[in-house]
This record gives structure tokens, C-alpha cells and sequence, in this order.
């Protein structure tokens, strides 16, 4: 399979879970997420070059550029159209998990 073709299910199937159970919130939410983020971002948010790095990034920073990302407050090529794939529970997510990873 692709390298395109497995990004595309990995957002398509992140964009479609229900990002809540009948248990609660699920703890893996964010990292399983990020998955879809490591193709320009790098493993874990550790960007090899030409991308921002997210890992370490602040939550209410990261929060704060994907909702802009959103609203088209901020300039993109693809970051606007991913961006309005994802909650405001889903960024809050994601925010967590990717300040949580260490800065190589």
C-alpha cells in the first residue's frame, strides 16, 4: 500500500472514531491522532526538517494555531483543510500528547 494511501486512512479513520467511549474519555486519543501527523511532522512530532517540530510545543499554543488554521486566520498550503477535521476535543488531544514528547 502507499505511503499517500496510508496517511489518507489514518485521518479518515482518526476523523471517524468517536473520540468518546461508553467508559469515558479514551487515553490513547491523542497519540493514535498524532499517527496521522508523523507523514510531515516526523515520529512523535519530531520533525526531520522542512516541517515545524510539535513535540514540546505549549497545549494552549498548539491549540491556539490549529484553531487559526481553522478559521483561515493563519496562512497554509494544507494545514486550513486538515485542521477542520478535527474537534476542539480532538485538538485538545492532540495538544496534550504532543507537549508531552520530548524535543530531539
Amino acid at each position: 500500500m502507499s505511503r499517500a494511501l496510508i496517511v489518507v486512512a489514518l485521518v479518515t479513520g482518526a476523523a471517524a472514531a468517536s473520540p468518546v467511549s461508553a467508559q469515558g474519555a479514551d487515553p490513547n486519543l491523542g497519540r493514535n491522532l498524532a499517527a496521522a501527523c508523523a507523514n510531515c511532522h516526523g515520529t512523535h512530532g519530531v520533525s526531520q526538517g522542512g516541517f515545524p517540530s510539535l513535540a514540546g510545543q505549549p497545549r494552549s499554543q498548539f491549540v491556539r494555531l490549529m484553531q487559526e488554521f481553522r478559521a483561515g486566520k493563519r496562512p497554509a498550503t494544507i494545514m486550513h483543510q486538515i485542521s477542520k477535521g478535527y474537534t476542539d476535543e480532538q485538538m485538545e488531544a492532540l495538544a496534550a500528547y504532543f507537549s508531552a514528547q520530548k524535543v530531539k
